[in-house]
C-alpha cells in the first residue's frame, strides 16, 4: 500500500513519549505538567505515530495530529466517556478526559508548532553532515 510506511526512528520516539504519557498520567498531580504538558506531548505522541506508519507530510500530519487532539476535547465537550458509558474505566477517563478546557486548544496548537519545528531544526541539522561514503 502506497500510504503506508513504517519508520523505525519514529517507532521509538513514539513509544518514548508515550511511556512519558503513561508516568505523567500516573504520578503527577498538578495544575501545569499534567493538563497541559501533557497534552502538548499527547499531540507529539499522535503526531509521531502518524509519521511512524504512514506516508504523510509534515504539516499533514501535525495537522492530523491537532484535528484527533480536538475530536477528543469536543468528546469531552460533550460528555462521551458518560454517553459511551464508560465512567467505570479508568483507561478511558485518563485517555478521553472528564472535563472540557478551552486553555487545550493552546496546548495542542503548541504540540503541533513544537513537532514542525522539531522537524525543521532536525532536518536542517543533519542536512549540514557529511553524507556516509562507504
Amino acid at each position: 500500500m502506497k500510504f503506508l510506511r513504517f519508520r523505525v526512528g519514529y517507532a521509538l520516539l513514539t513509544l518514548a513519549v508515550f511511556v512519558i504519557e503513561v508516568l505523567i498520567a500516573l504520578y503527577v498531580r498538578d495544575r501545569f505538567v499534567r493538563p497541559y504538558l501533557g497534552d502538548v506531548l499527547a499531540v507529539i505522541l499522535v503526531y509521531l505515530g502518524l509519521r511512524a506508519v504512514l506516508r504523510i507530510s509534515v504539516p499533514g500530519a501535525a495537522i492530523a495530529a491537532f484535528m484527533v487532539a480536538v475530536a477528543v476535547e469536543f468528546g469531552q465537550f460533550i460528555g462521551i466517556v458518560h454517553l459511551l458509558g464508560l465512567s467505570h474505566s479508568t483507561v478511558a477517563r485518563t485517555v478521553l478526559g472528564m472535563g472540557f478546557e478551552a486553555w487545550d486548544f493552546v496546548a495542542y496548537a503548541a504540540g503541533a508548532a513544537i513537532s514542525i519545528l522539531a522537524e525543521t531544526a532536525v532536518r536542517r541539522n543533519t542536512s549540514l553532515l557529511p553524507e556516509n561514503k562507504a
